[in-house]
């Protein structure tokens, strides 16, 4: 007797039930709808997005000083982490300068704000200052100040991911220094830590579909449909642009590694939509963690590499700026020459490095690079507040993947990438979880030669 076949209903409530991505996207359309249909109860659904944004960050900060720690302890080699390091701010420069070009080859071309004969005097900064809370970006000194951590608990507290990156160096170089033997317990202690922060992040993340209710209702809400129509030829030009950059992360990810960036988009695809629905690629971060290390990146290029990136490789909010600052230029009719326009480039990639956590980052970048060039009137910022919203699923999805191809380039260029691991686990093989405790099937170089002298003196 052939075996039954659950009826549709029973296979459509099983998928529900099972697959995180399913769950997400029906979120999605119901926030939507929800958003379209009652747009004052909407906008109450705030909490829903903020509460588990405000989980996952609690998680990223020592999740980050775990897996570095255990990275560089495992690894054994200091100058190699210096190494992937250095590698890494060498392709998140060439990244976002490439995008920043893009940006704006893409509105030289189309020119999306001629026409609109914009009266820079009826523009206030007010609108502006509210959305940045009066703030401005730090200059490079400050920059590079507030990346050294005034206290162990303070950079956990405050959340500053530099920070935290700089004590987890401080911790795994001592750990490498004194040896296995001298502190047997510590290692071991942290590795087991690392697995409690990753149990927690499975649990947080089966709040992920409401929390993407919540944040498309709020944002259909507030804005709704209408404001696609106004600003269409900016949207569409910004998601093609940021297309074409796709498109090339792919290229140098076949060149570099031989992997396919579809295969790798369909590997992260619950993640994606969520970073989506939350406009946060912090909201996905440890998940992404998680998966590189299981598709064979060594644990210290992703502990550094990765949230390195989310501070000093936004390409996706590099490419937005270029495009909007000619934007506004075009709006308020002010041709900006090709000095001006390299002036432009020059203090973006100046200024896109330290947006990271500042709100309203983007219009800071947008206000100072206005006021570097003296020909944009400041006020002219404001055009771009009714759209800002709906350029965020660009510039999550391009920042996000922006970072994971540098995840995957530097690893293969500092050796620290199971090619076939990587292969297997994008194809759908199935594969031990690396963040399961299965940490032998992680690429990593073996214990210290010191370490294992200093070991076997003390056996004897």
């Amino acid at each position: 007797m052939p075996p039954s076949v659950p009826s549709a209903p029973r296979r459509v409530a099983r998928i529900l039930r099972t697959s995180l991505f399913a769950q997400v996207l029906c979120a999605l359309v119901l926030g939507i709808v929800v958003g379209k249909l009652w747009p004052d109860v909407a906008t109450d659904l705030q909490p829903l997005g903020d509460g588990f944004t405000r989980l996952i960050k609690t998680i990223i900060s020592p999740l980050v000083f775990c897996v570095v720690v255990v990275g560089i302890a495992k690894a054994g080699d200091l100058k190699a982490f210096g190494r992937i390091g250095l590698k890494a701010l060498i392709w998140f420069e060439v990244a976002s300068t490439l995008a920043l070009l893009i940006g704006l080859i893409a509105a030289n071309v189309v020119q999306p704000g001629s026409g609109m004969h914009v009266d820079p005097s009826t523009l206030s900064t007010k609108a502006v200052d509210a959305k940045t809370g009066g703030g401005s970006l730090p200059s490079t000194t400050e920059f590079v100040l507030n990346a050294l951590p005034t206290s162990f608990i303070g950079a956990f507290a405050e959340n500053s991911l530099l920070q935290v990156l700089i004590l987890a160096c401080l911790v795994g170089a001592a750990l490498l220094h004194l040896g296995h033997t001298k502190v047997p317990q510590v290692l071991p202690a942290i590795e087991q830590a690392q697995e409690i922060i990753f149990a927690i992040v499975g649990f947080v993340m089966r709040l992920a579909p409401i929390a993407v209710f919540g944040a498309m209702a709020v944002l259909i809400g507030q804005y709704g449909l209408g404001v696609i129509e106004t600003y269409a030829k900016l949207i569409i030009l910004c998601y093609v642009a940021a297309a074409l950059f796709v498109a090339l992360l792919a290229v140098a990810l076949r060149i570099v590694t031989g992997l396919s960036l579809r295969k790798f988009l369909r590997y992260i695809r619950e993640e994606m939509l969520l970073a989506l629905g939350t406009a946060s690629t912090e909201s996905v971060m440890p998940r992404v963690m998680q998966k590189l290390r299981k598709a064979g990146a060594r644990d210290d290029a992703v502990g550094l590499v990765l949230p390195t990136g989310y501070s000093f490789n936004l390409d996706g909010a590099s490419l937005y700026l270029s495009i909007g600052t000619l934007f506004i230029a075009q709006a308020v009719g002010v041709d900006l020459s090709l000095s001006q326009q390299i002036t432009v480039v020059l203090v973006l990639m100046l200024t896109s490095k330290g947006m990271a956590g500042i709100p309203g980052s983007a219009f800071l970048a947008l206000s100072a690079t206005a006021s570097s060039l003296g020909a944009i009137p400041a006020g002219a910022v404001a055009l771009l507040l009714g759209v800002d919203r709906i350029m965020d699923s660009m510039r999550v999805v391009t920042n996000l993947l922006g970072n994971c191809v540098a995840v995957f380039a530097v690893s293969r260029w500092e050796n620290a990438l199971d090619l076939e691991r990587a292969k297997k686990v994008l194809d759908g093989e199935a594969v031990a979880a690396v963040s399961e405790g299965d940490e032998e099937t992680a690429p990593k170089a073996e214990i210290p030669a010191q370490a294992t002298k200093e070991a076997a003196a003390e056996a004897s």
